[in-house]
């Protein structure tokens, strides 16, 4: 018998058969990477983000779909790994935000297509700058399908089916509207997790439970696809970086469009989210003051950072060795790491990075890189923690920047800067600018200099064939990284260093930093060495045993 209603009941029965069908499935979307590289873990963020979600749902007694959605939106939220899990946290946030309007507990058909349109509405403000051809779209051409078709539809289960059918006709083009995935021949894979949990939606309906032992599909040949958020060059129109969170004085009068109308005429990259009595802004700006006395007129400052991102810091210590002073900064270091006034986070994965971070004043590790995403969870916990004044945090990594910035907002009383620090050489080369007797704009800013004037670079291996900016690439090559591109790809691992180095290195450069992982080779890297030194002999090279895997070499060139 059809539903003409989403109860609690139902409604707990479908996200966990969504979050079972991705968790039975995630290898699946793991294995479809625009990049051809062995970190694909968009699946695997994707399900350990909805079973955090579903582990606190099914700790709750409550039938109404208001209690379930707010639980579930808040376990989600708590559990949010990478990119994709935290826009996935926030489409069911968004979903919530609808059914929580719901006087009953359940939701009309009406009341439900609501719920999803709320999904997408959500989720695009949370990324800064949505880029079509993702899960967004997925998202959203599936909602505005059953909104036009909504006087037809006579049951959920005709609902969802029309919103699978418009989810998948969406994924098929996503390589049309983003370039890079047509390119590489695949779709995105955020799109493509989604659409697994709403197939485990339509199944619930159908009354198809599913466990974890049990695998739907097996991976096809064209259905492979990474998420492709934070794509595309970086363009300084708009020089301040300027983020704060608010803490509203009437949270039930204030409506967004009060921030979004004004600040979108003042720059780019904006993103205004509330949650309950709390404002937080993102936005790109000429006009920062501006920016935050607007914003006074809602409500107390909670959290503020303005980075201008058009400074330069090219001589960080003018007259000192450049070696010396990186060792100066290391013994400096280990003495701030006991000051309260300061707590560093970072991520990192291998032995010897984890060390090397600690000897710069590092005073928690968190375990994960790109094949392993820490939880927004792991955030809070580590914030919780540190018993100090400020905390500056290192994602190490582009895809677990989101999940470090949702603390700001899950822990509010804490002073807390994420620095958008997107592999280990980032991060690594961003300790010698901290300073732990400055104030904290200041050090944020020196630290964030040193990021964007660096360069780094990666060598791992191809997983499969392909073709991305005219480089081609084949099955089990060498492949260097660099500017979140790839640059070169051989089938010898030290033609590719070479080749990498030969791009990073100039006259300029003064400090080369090489982290060698598990399959490194000392003979290999002693040769790749010898090539830094002959491209810049006056060049200080820093080796670092990071027992790391899937990348042999990080490299950090500063």
């Amino acid at each position: 018998m059809a539903n003409q209603t989403v109860s609690g009941t139902l409604f707990k029965k479908m996200v966990t058969n969504g979050a079972v069908n991705l968790k039975n499935n995630h290898k699946e979307i793991d294995h479809l990477n625009v990049f051809p590289v062995p970190d694909g873990d968009t699946g695997t963020n994707m399900q350990m983000t909805m079973m955090a979600g579903i582990k606190e749902v099914n700790n709750l007694d409550s039938q109404s779909i208001v209690d379930i959605s707010k639980i579930l939106s808040r376990g989600l939220l708590m559990g949010a790994r990478g990119n994709s899990g935290v826009i996935l946290s926030q489409f069911f946030r968004g979903v919530y935000s609808e059914i929580a309007k719901i006087d009953n507990g359940s939701a009309t058909i009406q009341e439900f297509i609501q719920a999803l349109v709320g999904g997408y509405q959500m989720a695009y403000r949370a990324v800064m700058d949505p880029v079509e051809g993702t899960i967004l779209t997925v998202v959203r051409e599936s909602a505005e399908k059953v909104v036009r078709e909504s006087s037809k539809l006579n049951s959920v289960e005709e609902v969802l089916k029309l919103y699978l059918e418009q989810a998948r006709e969406t994924l098929i083009k996503t390589p049309e509207l983003l370039p890079v995935l047509k390119e590489a021949g695949v779709v995105d894979s955020g799109g493509a997790g989604f659409i697994k949990i709403i197939e485990g939606w339509v199944m619930a309906l159908e009354g198809q439970m599913l466990n974890e032992a049990e695998v739907q599909s097996q991976p096809q040949a064209r259905e492979h696809y990474q998420g492709a958020e934070n794509l595309g060059a970086f363009d300084i129109k708009f020089g301040y970086c300027t983020e704060f969170i608010v803490k509203l004085h009437k949270p039930e009068k204030f409506n967004e469009k009060f921030m979004k109308d004004p600040l979108s005429q003042m720059g780019d990259s904006l993103v205004v989210v509330t949650d309950d009595d709390l404002l937080k802004v993102h936005v790109h700006t000429n006009q920062p003051g501006v920016a935050l006395t607007l914003a006074q007129k809602y409500g107390d400052l909670q959290t503020i950072k303005i980075d201008n991102m058009r400074i330069q810091h090219s001589n960080i210590m003018p007259g000192e060795d450049a070696h010396e002073h990186k060792e100066v900064k290391k013994d400096a270091n280990k003495v701030a790491k006991k000051k309260a006034k300061y707590g560093i986070i970072a991520v990192g994965s291998g032995e010897g990075i984890k060390d090397a971070f600690t000897e710069l004043g590092v005073d928690l590790v968190i375990d994960g890189g790109q094949t392993m995403n820490p939880s927004t969870e792991a955030f809070v916990k580590a914030v919780e923690s540190l018993n100090c004044e400020h905390i500056i945090i290192l994602p190490n990594n582009k895809n677990i920047i989101l999940s470090a910035e949702q603390s700001m907002d899950l822990c509010p009383n804490r002073s807390i800067r994420v620095l958008k620090t997107k592999n280990i050489a980032h991060g690594y080369a961003s300790l010698m600018a901290f300073d732990p007797t400055a104030e904290l704009d200041d050090n944020f800013e020196a630290m964030m200099s040193i990021v964007t004037n660096m360069r780094s670079g990666e060598i791992t291996y191809a997983v499969r064939d392909t073709e991305l900016n005219g480089v081609v690439i084949k099955n089990n090559d060498f492949i260097g990284i660099t500017r979140g591109e790839i640059l070169v790809s051989t089938p010898s691992r030290l033609d590719t260093a070479k080749a990498l180095l030969e791009d990073m290195i100039d006259e300029n450069r003064e400090i080369i930093t090489i982290f060698y992982g598990l399959q490194s080779d000392e003979d290999e890297l002693e040769l790749i060495v010898a090539h830094a030194k002959k491209l810049n002999p006056d060049i200080e090279v820093d080796l670092i045993e990071g027992k790391q895997d899937i990348y042999s070499y990080i490299i950090a060139v500063e």
